[in-house]
């Protein structure tokens, strides 16, 4: 048996521990690896939960890497087409790593109606357009069938809905202004069969989803010219090196740039996100140690006698160390119980019903999204752990200096 738990043991489900002056300080030392744990577990959860999904929407309106000519044109529509006959299209199998390719074009329009206009960007989509990034968004209607003849169904954003007072089954006219002047606008109409709302007012307040065949009349494009090739990954974390090699294989006539590259300002915004989340973590974690350090000195203080006892028959410092290094361990297993388990509870409280509102305007979401993953809360449980028994091992010191013949005397 092992001596040195078998004392920790007695010591914790001890009736005179409970009512001892260390009570209260245990409690709270518990009480502040249990909360620590809890803001850990959130602060990571809606840091890389928010950092996942905004990537998500924007890849969902603009791939994860864009393949087009060469002009000087940074807006998001398309002035100079591209041809389809490429070897990456329609499948990009020089590259591994590549999912999915599908060709887009891109035209800025003027929807007017009886009482109002707004300016949107028209992108046309295709039969090879995968619209599962945008089905999620999706809140009325459904998504159109572009595989057959040309359509006049779009998808439009709840944003530019509620602007323009349209509903679905609605139509209404929109207007593309000719290259060159004095030359009277291209109109066509189009009938809403769906509605999407993404949060991110960026794309919400700009995009209509309809069929490419529309911009490639307007423009007098062949049937196999388009505006740009959008490139899906199947691992994010790779857009970087798989965008370099998707640079090297698309020629030097074609241009391609990656969302990172495309939106730095909100991919740098997002990376001040690990920032935060690492000093989170620091000060939780260092909180926890502190209150810990404290708990177990006055342990030792508290046990003072029983001490002496033990190395008067003979127990050696280490092996009294272990015996409150063992309590000290079990506190801190408690605190993480209670931490873990309102922490989830938290989390899935958020995930299922959207207590957190965000604006959208600044956080390009509706509610605070979150990633609950067993694995890395696994990770900080072990963290926790780590650090907490490693500083315990300073305080622990202490007992080598007490002398049996004092600690017996000890009051």
């Amino acid at each position: 048996m092992n001596l040195e738990y078998f004392i920790a043991k007695r010591l914790v489900t001890s009736k005179d521990n409970k009512s001892s002056i260390s009570a209260p300080i245990i409690r709270i030392a518990i009480a502040a690896i249990a909360i620590g744990m809890v803001m850990m577990i959130v602060s990571v959860a809606t840091g890389v939960g928010l950092q996942q999904k905004i990537r998500e929407k924007v890849s969902a309106f603009n791939g994860h890497i864009l393949i087009s000519n060469f002009d000087s044109n940074e807006s998001d529509t398309n002035l100079t087409p591209v041809s389809t006959k490429q070897d990456f299209y329609p499948k990009f199998n020089s590259v591994e790593g590549v999912q999915h390719v599908q060709a887009v074009a891109s035209k800025a329009g003027i929807i007017r109606t009886e009482t109002a206009f707004e300016g949107i960007v028209y992108k046309g989509v295709g039969k090879d357009y995968d619209w599962v990034y945008i089905k999620e968004y999706l809140v009325e209607g459904r998504l159109p069938d572009y595989s057959n003849r040309l359509n006049e169904e779009v998808v439009i954003s709840q944003f530019l809905a509620k602007r323009l007072q349209f509903k679905l089954g609605d139509s209404f006219n929109t207007f593309f202004m000719k290259e060159g002047q004095n030359k009277m606008p291209n109109s066509r109409r189009f009938k809403i069969v769906g509605i999407f709302n993404s949060g991110f007012q960026e794309f919400d307040a700009t995009y209509v989803l309809g069929d490419i065949r529309h911009i490639q009349r307007i423009n007098k494009w062949n049937v196999d010219q388009v505006g740009a090739f959008e490139v899906f990954v199947k691992d994010f974390n790779d857009i970087e090196r798989i965008g370099e090699q998707v640079y090297q294989h698309i020629g030097s006539t074609l241009n391609s740039k990656t969302i990172i590259e495309k939106y730095s300002y909100i991919f740098e915004w997002l990376r001040l996100f690990d920032f935060n989340i690492i000093v989170i973590l620091v000060v939780m974690i260092l909180v926890a140690t502190i209150n810990m350090v404290v708990a177990l000195l006055v342990l030792i203080l508290e046990r003072t006698q029983m001490i002496g006892i033990l190395k008067s028959i003979g127990a050696s410092n280490w092996s009294v160390r272990k015996v409150f290094l063992y309590n000290a361990t079990y506190l801190i297993f408690r605190g993480l119980f209670w931490g873990n388990v309102i922490g989830v509870l938290v989390l899935l409280v958020q995930q299922y019903f959207g207590v957190i509102k965000l604006n959208p305007e600044n956080y390009y979401v509706n509610e605070a999204p979150v990633y609950l993953s067993f694995g890395y809360i696994l990770i900080l449980n072990l963290l926790t752990i780590g650090v907490c028994v490693l500083v315990l091992l300073i305080p622990s010191y202490i007992i080598t200096k007490i002398s049996p013949v004092k600690a017996i005397r000890y009051e």
